[in-house]
Formats: C-alpha cells, sequence, structure tokens
C-alpha cells in the first residue's frame, strides 16, 4: 500500500504546477470579478504572497532545516500563504465553482505534496525534525512562535528560491482581473 501512496505522491508533485495554470486558466475564463470583491480578495491574496516571501527569506531547500520566522509558526508557511492566495482570489473573481476547484487541488494534489515533504524532512533530519513536528502545527499557525531564533529573514534566500514569481503571478492576476472588469463595463461609473 505504501507504493501506491508514494506514487500518488509522486504523481501530485509532477503536476501540481500543470495543474495550477490549468486551473488558473479556466479561473480567467468563468471570474466575473466585481470592484469591492477585487479590492477584498486581491488584499486577502497579497496577505499570502507576504506570508509566502516572509517564509522564503527564512529557507535553505534542502540544506538546513527552518524553524524560525513563519516556521515558527507552522511547518508550511508556504502552502498556507498560497492557501490565503488561492482564497483571495477565489473571493475576487466571484465563482463558486472556481472556489471549489480550488480546495479540490489543495485537498487532492496539495496534502499529498505536504506529507510527502513531512517524510523527506523527517528522514533528512531525523530527530531534530521530529521534535519541530511535536510542537509546530503542519498547516494551520499556532498563536505563539516556538521559540525565539538569531536566525533572521534574508532578501537572498527570497530570490534563490525565486518568490518574486508568485509576486509577478499576484500582479498579472489582479490585473487580468482588473482588465476583464474593463472589458465587461464593470468600472464604468469608476472611470
Amino acid at each position: 500500500m505504501e507504493t501506491r501512496h508514494s506514487g500518488y505522491d509522486a504523481w501530485a508533485v509532477r503536476w501540481r504546477v500543470p495543474l495550477g495554470f490549468v486551473l488558473s486558466l479556466a479561473y480567467l475564463v468563468l471570474a466575473q470579478p466585481t470592484l469591492r470583491l477585487l479590492a477584498v480578495g486581491s488584499g486577502v491574496a497579497f496577505v499570502g504572497l507576504l506570508l509566502r516571501a516572509w517564509a522564503a527569506g527564512y529557507l535553505e531547500k534542502g540544506s538546513t532545516l527552518a524553524t524560525s520566522g513563519p516556521y515558527a509558526f507552522t511547518r508550511n508557511p508556504l502552502y498556507l500563504g498560497s492557501a490565503l492566495i488561492g482564497v483571495g482570489f477565489a473571493v475576487a473573481g466571484r465563482s463558486a465553482v472556481m472556489a471549489a476547484a480550488f480546495i479540490v487541488l489543495l485537498v487532492v494534489v496539495y496534502w499529498p505534496v505536504m506529507l510527502r515533504e513531512e517524510r523527506f524532512l523527517s528522514q533528512k533530519f531525523g530527530a531534530a525534525y521530529e521534535g519541530y513536528a511535536a510542537r509546530v502545527p503542519l498547516l494551520l499557525p499556532r498563536i505563539r512562535p516556538l521559540t525565539a531564533s538569531a536566525e533572521g529573514f534574508r532578501w537572498q534566500r527570497y530570490r534563490k528560491n525565486r518568490e518574486y514569481e508568485a509576486a509577478l503571478g499576484w500582479a498579472a492576476g489582479v490585473g487580468l482581473l482588473a482588465l476583464k472588469m474593463i472589458l465587461r463595463g464593470a468600472w464604468a461609473g469608476f472611470l
């Protein structure tokens, strides 16, 4: 049974980005933004973007165990940030179908990916990771951080982790929704 689960995990890792692009294209077709929902949704998505940026500044993928910054609150701040971005765009796009599709993507694709990463980190960092995992939740953050740390945010890590791509995606998404509103005449009274 583990082999089958690992096979599905591998499939989820391989297809999460292409499925995200397909979902994004469908989203742009089905989205029906309003000025109010675009403002609220893009704000929520921006908070997710900031969380991802904060997390990327603490992450040295594959070499050290990140436990400070946002990693002191949740073991998966990047995925939590992505979830907030998805929720924000679901609100901004005013599409129940796309909101449901996003939830399915999180559960069916991203949850197995998180669990696979858990196993990898447990194998790589052993007892250090097990202790960390026992004190910090998988996704939903704890209210108080695990501990204070001398380790700080570094822009170099942010750039190395290419997190600026998420910022560009956010800006493109907001811009395309605004363009769609303009083309539909939804901003006629505001221009």
